[in-house]
């Protein structure tokens, strides 16, 4: 799940830009010349994952703040752990399974 997670460039860029600590989710978004929804999606993924923690807090104003940071974590490739992944990566899985049901 891990690599398949960090697959999309998107997510990489999030966990680049909270390498260098947390940010709040808007401040993240802005950083990264994105919208905060497109954001939020790809934050779920990369929580679900274990790759980010979020914590929320509030402002001295009493406005609820949604942090983000890294959570420290490290990548074991095997040529094993690649093959597993590929399919869900490239759509390779769904290529194979028409070549083998004969509707390519």
């Amino acid at each position: 799940m891990t690599l398949a997670t960090l697959a999309n460039p998107h997510r990489l860029r999030v966990v680049a830009v909270l390498a260098g600590g947390r940010k709040y989710v808007s401040q993240l978004a802005r950083d990264m010349g994105i919208s905060r929804a497109l954001l939020q999606v790809h934050l779920k993924k990369l929580e679900a994952a274990g790759l980010v923690s979020a914590q929320m807090e509030i402002s001295p104003d009493g406005k609820a703040m949604k942090f983000y940071e890294v959570t420290p974590f490290a990548v074991h490739l095997t040529p094993e752990s690649i093959a597993a992944v590929v399919p869900e990566m490239t759509g390779a899985g769904t290529a194979r399974a028409r070549d083998e049901k004969g509707t390519v």
